[in-house]
């Protein structure tokens, strides 16, 4: 069975000297009223033969509009996920416009057994959080990828370190 996989990015931003960092919601009826442990790093699947890291810039034009801003990305290792998905992670420093997120689309049968197929944007909002905050909002399998991402822009003297 061929293993799960995605690739995504941690973009991080600087504001008054702290630091936050770029999450998003995922969109769809399931997760409208989900806050706290439902957002996620721009992130998308790997197919066969695709590199990782052209995979997660493509993801993140894709699930937010916009090119990742450019910088160098560092890889900060991967994580598995509750349902075994492995997520493979880059970080970096930037800043995107949250207001104007435009998001690829799925379809799915919406109400469940009607019949009707909707369409849903596949994220319906992004937006940057302290440190502390992010590390609440995120899915808790993600949650060593803000930690990492961190310590990797810290370490590379992009980031100053935290207090």
């Amino acid at each position: 069975m061929p293993e799960h996989r995605s690739a995504g990015i941690v973009l991080v931003r600087v504001v008054e000297g702290r630091a936050e960092a770029l999450l998003v919601h995922p969109g769809g009826p399931f997760w409208a009223k989900k806050d706290v442990g439902a957002w996620s790093i721009p992130k998308g699947e790997i197919e066969e033969g695709e590199e990782p890291l052209e995979v997660a810039q493509r993801e993140f034009r894709e699930e937010l509009g916009t090119d990742c801003p450019d910088g160098e990305l560092i890889p900060i290792g991967d994580i598995v996920q509750k349902a075994g998905k492995r997520v493979i992670a880059w970080c970096g420093i930037g800043e995107i416009d949250t207001a104007v997120v435009v998001s690829n689309t799925f379809e799915m049968v919406w109400p469940p057994k009607s019949g009707v197929v909707r369409s849903f944007p596949e994220v319906d909002r992004a937006e940057y959080f302290p440190l502390e905050v992010a590390a609440a909002k995120i899915l808790e399998a993600q949650q060593p990828l803000l930690e990492r991402a961190v310590g990797a822009l810290v370490e590379s003297g992009r980031l100053p370190a935290q207090s």
